[in-house]
């Protein structure tokens, strides 16, 4: 018999009921250093005092009135974020995926506004996009598309760090190019920064859109307020959310005036995007996080973890491979399966996730603490050691 919530996901066998910090306290009480942060959503920590406030205060006034009327926090929001940032422009979504639909429509809308048609996206394999129809035809993973055909149209996949294939791909038919700077569910793999470059040259030259994913990699999680800040380019069109509610459902499509010319009114619409609420929560994280001591201190203790971890790998050469990542986005190349180690992390109470290329990911809150970062380090190296 089917049970009362569809099983699509694999659960480990924990329940919390609570979360301060960096720790969460299960049903029975055991508490948890959770380095995976509900996948990099909870930039700030579980239950940020500052975040609870602002949730608080805008709940006792209003919740939603839809995109018929003017939203106050939402127009706050996009203030910040086209200050913080490249973008001219922003809409706001629930979620990454939703914001993948748009980013893709926004791309097409642009070339057919212009009478050219252009209509084809250009993606790398290894990536991950959300699961709407947009996003796991953006991936191309058999996995992710296995019997939900027929796919959207208009996706062409290459491998990851082909530069001659991408060259060779962009003709007149390519609308836009994308691209998640460091990947995440595809094993935290960063593109080099030269490749970020080339990449952004290369769309340049055959005037094609480049669209950043930056929905697990973004919001300070490299340790600048975007990934690709990094690599000093700018894209016209990009993704963004987890981080960006601190744990409350928000996303937003980024963009240049001139990449979001063909997005008039009836173009696109939500009805709970850009909601008070969230908006709220997403105005003060964005206060938080461009504070001028904040990303600092991020890149700090990224530091500090990215040296703890060569030691680990260095002390556990038949349970690890080595380190990759940037930032706080960190991954452990496991020589066991990935999945083990997560378990092994269970009985440390330390939580990680797994990730594609038999990689764990270790996705810290952004706010750590230095005593936190080596408890982690200890229970990481206690879980190598179990599995050893």
């Amino acid at each position: 018999m089917i049970p009362s919530i569809l099983p699509t996901y694999n659960r480990a066998p924990i329940a919390f009921s609570h979360g301060e910090g960096a720790w969460l306290s299960a049903e029975d009480g055991t508490r948890y250093l959770d380095f995976g942060a509900g996948i990099a959503v909870n930039a700030l920590g579980h239950a940020h005092p500052e975040l609870v406030a602002a949730l608080t205060d805008q709940a006792g006034k209003l919740w939603h009135v839809s995109n018929l009327y003017q939203v106050p926090q939402q127009q706050r929001l996009a203030d910040l974020l086209v200050e913080h940032t490249f973008a001219d422009t922003a809409f706001f979504t629930n979620s990454g995926t939703e914001a993948c639909e748009l980013a893709v429509k926004m791309a097409r809308k642009y070339w057919f506004e212009k009478g050219e048609g252009r209509s084809r996206i250009v993606a790398f394999e290894g990536s991950f996009h959300g699961r709407s129809s947009a996003g796991i035809a953006a991936a191309g993973s058999e996995k992710m598309t296995r019997g939900f055909g027929p796919l959207l149209p208009g996706f062409s996949h290459l491998r990851w760090g082909d530069h001659d294939a991408l060259e060779a791909a962009l003709d007149d038919d390519v609308a836009a190019v994308i691209v998640e700077p460091v990947q995440g569910e595809g094993g935290i793999r960063p593109m080099p920064d030269a490749c970020l470059k080339g990449l952004r040259e290369l769309c340049d030259r055959h005037g094609i859109l480049m669209i950043l994913d930056e929905v697990q990699c973004g919001m300070g999680r490299t340790g600048k307020l975007f990934a690709h800040e990094w690599a000093g380019i700018a894209p016209d069109i990009m993704m963004v959310a987890k981080g960006i509610g601190g744990g409350f459902p928000l996303g937003a499509v980024l963009a240049t005036e001139n990449a979001a010319s063909g997005m008039g009114a009836g173009s696109h619409g939500s009805t709970y995007g850009g909601n008070p609420l969230a908006c709220a929560v997403g105005v003060r994280v964005m206060e938080i996080m461009t504070a001028p001591d904040f990303l600092p201190a991020v890149r700090r203790r990224a530091a500090d973890l990215r040296q703890a971890l060569e030691g680990l790998v260095a002390s556990h050469p038949d349970i690890f491979d080595h380190v990759r990542g940037s930032g706080l986005m960190l991954g452990l190349k496991c020589r066991v399966p990935a999945a083990d180690f997560v378990k092994a992390g269970y009985s440390e109470h330390l939580l990680t996730v797994p990730a594609g290329d038999n990689v764990v990911r270790l996705l810290p809150p952004l706010t750590i603490g230095d005593d936190d970062l080596a408890e982690a380090v200890r229970r990481l190296d206690a879980a190598a050691t179990a599995l050893a």
